[in-house]
């Protein structure tokens, strides 16, 4: 299950190193979520078709350092995609429901049902542990405090990829990385070459940008952009990461590739 491996991407200012990449054995992974406390990585595993409700997908996990992964920790989910943790409770996008999962018993707990969605992409929690999911679908995002969604902002085109910072809430609309303020003021930050999919902020006002199709950005505060990684000749994917701002950690989910690849930003 583990490869040790090194590899590094021409930059202008910074870099990635590969540290491990797992065999391809895991199922259409389209998100990873660190769980630094456990030191344990959550996955979410679509084992199908990427919008298709089949009951084949679930989330799997495995260690920070790549090794022993469990495939079946939750079944039974329909193409899950982003995830969030509020407590002791992961929450994540699955079609037109949001599942909370009790991670300490490994169940799932309820499902958060939004009517009028139709592609629940991508999930981020405040530090009030607010839930927000994107719908790509159909350009929204909803809110969820207290387990109740309610509409958040519409007219969202390609809207995917969300974090929330604070006050702010940054989203991958299309190629254009955006930011909405606490009065959900839209400001663009960066427009991008491919649609934006994964965001994860560096911690210094920086944030590294992935794209669905093979391609990891590194975005300055500013609006710079570097293309930190291409993999698409490759056809390895690179969709919803996640980042340990500690070590410097970037987890990718390489989708139709089968693998999890961990890189040190530098």
């Amino acid at each position: 299950m583990f490869v040790a491996a090194a590899f590094i991407c021409d930059a202008q200012k910074h870099q990635l190193e590969r540290i491990w990449q797992t065999d391809s054995v895991v199922a259409v992974p389209e998100s990873v979520l660190p769980d630094m406390k456990k030191n344990i990585l959550y996955v979410s595993l679509i084992n199908g078709g990427s919008w298709d409700a089949d009951g084949k997908g679930g989330v799997g996990k495995l260690n920070t350092d790549g090794t022993n992964y469990d495939s079946s920790w939750i079944t039974g989910l329909s193409a899950p995609k982003g995830m969030g943790i509020v407590g002791n409770r992961l929450f994540v996008a699955d079609m037109s429901e949001v599942v909370v999962i009790d991670m300490d018993k490994g169940k799932i707990e309820k499902k958060i049902s939004i009517d009028s969605a139709k592609g629940l992409n991508d999930v981020t929690v405040s530090d009030k542990g607010v839930v927000y999911v994107s719908d790509s679908r159909t350009g929204k995002i909803w809110r969820i405090e207290q387990d109740r969604p309610a509409l958040y902002l519409e007219n969202i085109n390609g809207v995917n990829g969300l974090k929330a910072i604070g006050e702010d809430l940054f989203i991958g609309g299309g190629k254009n990385f955006i930011k909405a303020d606490k009065n959900k003021t839209l400001t663009t930050i960066a427009t991008l070459t491919q649609g934006i999919d994964g965001i994860e902020p560096v911690g210094n006002g920086d944030f590294i940008l992935t794209a669905w199709a093979g391609y990891i950005f590194y975005v300055s505060a500013n609006g710079e952009v570097e293309t930190l990684l291409e993999t698409y000749q490759d056809k390895k994917n690179t969709a919803d990461i996640g980042y340990d701002s500690k070590t410097r950690t970037v987890y990718v989910p390489t989708f139709n590739a089968k693998t999890v690849v961990a890189y040190k930003l530098k």
